[in-house]
């Protein structure tokens, strides 16, 4: 599983932001599904040749947040999103973002339409992900 995820060591954000950011994403997406096991905490490590508190780090982050759950002796798996709280930061700090998404494509001179175009397009990209993956479980 840690091949998936790829540390760009030059990058601006830290190692564990990486971690989050992309496990949070391919929970999105919906490569990883509701009760599916992440990789203990020093194998992704290893793999990732970094270390362990790093990885612990963005694990700790992601359940926070509620995308993941820890259980004592068994590791980390993904939460179920009925039992995730839709916290008000959380909405907020959601509708910022997406106005910056939005000032930044009218700065590029897209009109209204395209850009709920692109923001269907990007939804239905997850959507069918999603899907696709629970077909084939």
């Amino acid at each position: 599983m840690g091949l998936w995820i790829q540390i760009l060591p030059g990058s601006g954000d830290p190692i564990y932001v990486q971690i989050v950011e992309q496990i949070s994403e391919a929970i999105a997406k919906g490569e990883l599904g509701v009760a599916d096991k992440l990789p203990a905490v020093r194998k992704l490590a290893s793999e990732l040749v970094i270390n362990p508190n790093t990885v612990a780090r963005a694990y700790n982050c992601l359940e926070q947040v509620g995308l993941v759950i820890s259980k004592t002796g068994s590791g980390t798996f993904v939460n179920d999103p009925k039992l995730r709280s839709s916290d008000a930061a959380d909405m907020n700090l959601l509708g910022e973002r997406m106005d910056t998404i939005i000032t930044r494509g009218l700065n590029l001179g897209l009109k209204e339409q395209t850009l709920i175009a692109m923001f269907k397009d990007r939804i239905n990209r997850f959507a069918n992900k999603s899907k696709s993956r629970k077909k084939k479980a």
